[in-house]
C-alpha cells in the first residue's frame, strides 16, 4: 500500500526494482524489491505532487519533475552494470578494425 495516489513508476534497468512517484500526503519517490514489493526506501524533497519522472540512458539516475516546479535528480539504481567492469582499453589505431575481404 502507497498510502496516496501513485503519479508514476519506473522499473530498474540493472536490479529487480520499481520506482513509484506520489502525490499528497507525502509527496514522495518510493523505491520497491520486485516481486516482493517491500519497500526499501522513500525518497523525499518535493513539497507537491510528484508529475513525472525520467530515467538516464544508464538507468541509474532519475529526474523528478513535481507541482511545486521543481526538479530533483536521485542517485536510485547504482552503478550501471557497464561501469562495474572497465573496458580493456586498445591504444593501437584501428585494432578493432573487421575486414570482411
Amino acid at each position: 500500500d502507497t498510502g496516496s495516489q501513485v503519479c508514476s513508476l519506473l522499473w530498474s534497468k540493472n536490479e529487480r526494482e520499481l520506482l513509484s512517484s506520489h502525490g499528497f500526503t507525502q509527496n514522495q519517490l518510493t523505491l520497491w524489491k520486485y516481486p516482493s514489493m517491500v519497500k526499501m526506501a522513500e525518497l523525499t524533497g518535493h513539497t507537491s505532487r510528484v508529475l513525472y519522472m525520467a530515467q538516464s540512458p544508464d538507468g541509474c539516475t532519475v529526474a523528478s519533475a513535481a507541482g511545486d516546479e521543481t526538479l530533483r535528480f536521485w542517485n536510485v539504481f547504482g552503478v550501471p552494470e557497464v561501469a562495474k567492469t572497465a573496458p580493456k582499453v586498445n591504444r593501437e589505431p584501428f585494432s578493432q578494425l573487421n575486414r570482411i575481404r
